[in-house]
Formats: C-alpha cells, structure tokens, sequence
C-alpha cells in the first residue's frame, strides 16, 4: 500500500463480529495417483472471519462448534488464524459437512447439515453484544436452515442499531427448502444491513421479476441498504450508491487454481480495509468518496486474487497484501 496507508498500521480497538456456519469442506485431491477426499476447514462466514483475523482486524466469531474431530480441526484454524471464540457454542453434536466438487474451477457444494453443531443453535444461547463490537456480519447457509438461521436473525434484529451490519445471502437453491420462509427471513434481515455484497446469481434468486441486474440492484438500495457490492469474478467488482456514481475495480490477474472461498475473502479485504480507514460507521457510510470506495475495493480484489490462486479457502495474512 502507499504513503496514506500509515494508518493502516495504527492499533485498533473497534471489533467486528461474524455471525454464521464454520463447517468441513471435503475437497478432492489426489495423493500418490490415488482419488481421496481432503476435510479443510470452510463455511461461508468462517473463511471471512478467518480473512479479518489474518490480517489483525478484531474479530470474534459466534457459531455452533462440535466438539468432534472436525469441531478440534476448525478450532485450530481459527486459533491460528486470530479469530477468538468466546461467544461461540459448543455441543456434542456432529459438524456439518460439504462435500465440495470442482470442474474447471468453478465449484459445487453438497451440504450435510442434519442435526448439527452449527445448525442447532437457538437464540438463548446467543451472547449479548458488547459496546466494542463496532461491525456485524452475517450470510451463507446459516440463513437457510432453522433452528440456526431465526437465531442469526434475532442476533441482527436486537443488535443492529447503532452497528454496521453487513450481509452476503450467498444464496445457494439447491439448499434451500421452504423459500417462502426464507425469503421472508432475508427481506427481514436486508432492511437492516448497509452494505449488501451479491452476484447475478443472488439477485436474480432475490427480485426475479426485475427485469435487469440494475433494477435489482436499485431494489437492494430502495430497502435501505447504503452500499451494495456487486461481484462478476474475473471481471472485478462494483460498488453501487444511492443517487451517487458507481465506482468500479477489475480483478487481479492470476492462474486460478479454485474459486472456493474467494467471495468470503472479498468480503474480509473490504471489511478490513473499511476498518482500517475508519469506515465501519453507520453515518459515516452515507460520506464514502469514490476514493475510499475504490481503495476498499482493490483491497479486496488483492485478497480475492491471493485465495483464487491457492487450493481451498486460503485468505492471506496482512504481511501477503500490505
């Protein structure tokens, strides 16, 4: 980073919170000519947690952890990742499982989530949040399934005011099995998050009678969300505003080994460089300039090109991208 970018190197003491699934992705890999399953610590909001940590940004993780040998696996990747856990829930339930599937480096998901750690949690066993949480952040499948997904909401519902709150649907169809329901849950949750990042994917899922990316993303600005990013991979990504320009950053070239994780990624570079400059507040995020939008974004975008051009869910460590 440049010369301005000395504050970046300050201490902080504002602490983000993510909220959402820690799971197991058993990735296909190959040992000795030999097919095999590889279990790598993955879910959604844990590789954006795990993307603050790496590069020292506060964070504290609130999720359902087993206490099985998956649950032992996850706990160490956050330990070493700098992710703390005192608000996490730990049960003798089983870990949720995705069996992951990668063709041409686009990625596939089969998830196993019956019954467990992270997929059970209810709202009483969430902590209350304190003043120092500054920033929340919520997505992935844990906003499908109940019992979890109605607790994440409640978290948001009682703990939004005063916070930035920023969500990444992620949607995933195939998972989703009452969508009326889940539906309701995400329009709920939306009208009280100010940065919304989506795909085409997510918003043609979201506003299926818009009749173009731009009318669903102004739909996303109409319920009141501030900033809304949106992604196209290698092409780059797009932040939009009401009323305001929107400012565009292209993607980093690199060889693309899979795209597991790169999303979550994108969100911890954006959260981290809007951390950094002193962004994560509510009437701040109305000021944006183009210039801070644009320097968030390429943050991001490094972090992205880091994880894509490594096997799995790898967001880099502050030392990779400063």
């Amino acid at each position: 980073m440049g010369s301005d970018d000395n504050k970046w190197l300050q201490d902080e003491v504002d602490m983000i919170l993510c909220a959402g699934e820690c799971l197991i992705d058993m990735l296909p890999s190959e040992v000795d000519g030999v097919s095999m399953l590889r279990p790598a610590p993955g879910g959604a909001v844990m590789n954006t947690a795990v993307a603050l940590g790496r590069q020292d940004v506060p964070v504290q993780f609130v999720t359902g952890i087993s206490h099985d040998q998956f649950g032992r696996l996850i706990q160490d990747h956050l330990a070493d990742s700098n992710v703390g856990l005192d608000w996490a829930v730990q049960s003798d339930r089983p870990t949720t499982l995705a069996f992951v599937d990668v063709t041409d480096g686009v990625v596939s998901y089969n998830f196993y989530d019956e019954n467990t750690a992270g997929r059970m949690i209810e709202s009483c066993q969430l902590p209350t949040i304190p003043a120092e949480v500054t920033a929340l952040f919520f997505g992935g499948i844990s906003l499908i399934s109940e019992p979890a997904a109605d607790s994440y909401a409640d978290l948001l519902l009682h703990n939004a005011e005063g916070r930035v709150v920023m969500m990444d649907p992620n949607i995933r169809p195939a998972f989703i099995k009452d969508e009326s329901v889940y539906r309701a849950r995400l329009t709920k949750m939306l009208a009280l998050t100010d940065i919304v990042k989506t795909s085409d994917e997510d918003l043609e899922w979201l506003y299926p009678d818009a009749p173009n990316i731009d009318a669903a993303i102004q739909e996303l600005l109409n319920s009141g969300s501030k900033v809304v990013l949106f992604t196209e991979g290698a092409k780059g990504a797009t932040a939009y505003r009401q009323g305001k320009n929107p400012v565009f950053v292209a993607s980093e070239k690199v060889k693309v080994v899979d795209t597991v994780g790169a999303g979550d990624t994108f969100n911890g570079g954006f959260l981290t460089a809007m951390h950094y400059e002193d962004m994560l507040d509510k009437s701040k995020l109305s000021e944006l300039t183009d210039a801070q939008l644009s320097k968030a974004l390429g943050h991001a975008a490094k972090c992205a090109a880091f994880s894509v051009a490594r096997a799995g869910a790898q967001p880099p460590r502050r030392a990779d991208v400063f």
